[in-house]
């Protein structure tokens, strides 16, 4: 198969992405595969739609039609009550949530090589977008989740064709049992976390946001589980910056649930701490990553923006959604941890600041939450 892209390459030994089948790691030694040249900005086409205005950037074949259900264009909506404050809607993607994107065109990839069927693991909102898209690429999905994944995004898997494996234990769990079912079968293992595609569809956001607000943000505030979503902002920025469309970095805040938060404690306590690490159990569910992917890559990324990371215990995670539902935005608690991080941080975050909400709840969350704060204001009353 002929290939008008530049490529990708292992970043550890520089092994070649292969012209066939699809690796989601180096099989050499490991390694994560990435661009082999710099991600260049193109000026937006005014005659397509949503991320694929950026086609030009993609490393795909031009005669390729594009796996579309809408995705990208999200509204970035200023904040009533925080001057500088901006959120950008990624729940308004087709799926739910940013994930849209990345299976967007990762599954306009997949099928320009010729795949046939696919697995993956997810926590929910990346198996809701892999199930929707690989059936709009016509390639059959069989997603793996762990057993704590909420009944609704198991329902979104399961309404989409794909067929859904519950996987009893942690994410990791999962993990494993997606692998395993690749090597058992003809279907690729096509991860959302490994695979380097995922980080271009992940770049126009950052190219977007420059747009909606006519400016560089001062920060930008993201949700961290293996990480891809901040790094492919931060290959989205450093492309404007070379491009000369922005005049610097903006900050880019990591945030991981206290419960489980390998980058927050590496950066805090260096190699060691990560011992002390563990998958705990926690409402945000989407960041619950013990050995994250793209983990070295935040911390450059957060090193060389000038960033923060940001770890939220689960009090706050909660206070932080039912405070961001009152104001309209029905977020997962996955999203309301950039809420939290921005509350302890905004006398230092450089303005103007873009919280990312990246996926919204379905119905049964909604109810749940409500039912949470009508039984703790009940409580209150009564002990008052």
């Amino acid at each position: 198969m002929t290939h008008e892209e530049p490529g990708f390459r292992c970043e550890n030994c520089g092994l070649p992405y292969p012209e066939e089948g699809v690796p989601h790691r180096c099989p050499r030694c490991g390694g994560v595969f990435r661009r082999a040249r710099p991600l260049t900005w193109v000026p937006p086409d005014p005659n397509a739609k949503g991320m694929w205005r950026y086609r030009a950037a993609f490393p795909l074949p031009k005669d390729v039609p594009p796996v579309t259900l809408g995705e990208g264009a999200t509204r970035l909506l200023p904040s009533e009550d925080e001057p500088g404050l901006w959120f950008k809607l990624e729940y308004e993607n087709p799926t739910g949530s940013h994930k849209a994107r990345a299976a967007s065109l990762t599954f306009t990839w997949l099928r320009a090589r010729g795949v046939s069927a696919v697995v993956d693991d997810s926590s929910g909102n990346a198996g809701a977008a892999w199930a929707a898209y690989a059936r709009a690429a016509g390639i059959p999905a069989h997603i793996f989740v762990p057993e704590g994944t909420h009944p609704a995004k198991q329902a979104r898997i399961r309404a989409a064709g794909a067929q859904l494996t519950v996987v009893p234990g942690p994410r990791s769990a999962a993990t494993e049992a997606a692998q395993q079912a690749a090597q058992t079968s003809s279907a690729v293992y096509a991860s959302h976390a490994w695979l380097p595609i995922g980080l271009d569809a992940y770049a126009t956001l950052a190219w977007e946001i420059v747009e909606q607000l006519g400016q560089a943000p001062g920060s930008v505030f993201v949700p961290v589980g293996h990480g891809a979503l901040l790094v492919g902002l931060a290959e989205g920025f450093r492309a404007l910056l070379r491009a000369g469309q922005i005049a610097r970095l903006p900050a880019l805040v990591g945030v991981q649930a206290l419960a489980c938060a390998p980058i927050w404690a590496l950066a805090r306590g260096g190699p060691e701490a990560l011992l002390w690490v563990t998958e705990g159990e926690t409402v945000a569910e989407g960041v619950r990553v013990r050995q994250p992917v793209w983990g070295r890559h935040v911390l450059d990324a957060v090193q060389a923006s000038q960033g923060a990371l940001a770890a939220i215990d689960e009090p706050d995670i909660l206070a932080a959604r039912d405070f961001l539902h009152r104001r309209g935005l029905y977020v997962e608690p996955t999203s309301a941890l950039v809420w939290a991080a921005y509350t302890r941080l905004k006398t230092w975050a450089p303005k103007p600041a873009v919280l990312v909400l990246t996926g919204s709840p379905r119905e049964q969350e909604l109810w749940r939450a409500r039912i949470s704060r009508w039984w703790r204001r009940w409580r209150f009353r009564r002990n008052a």
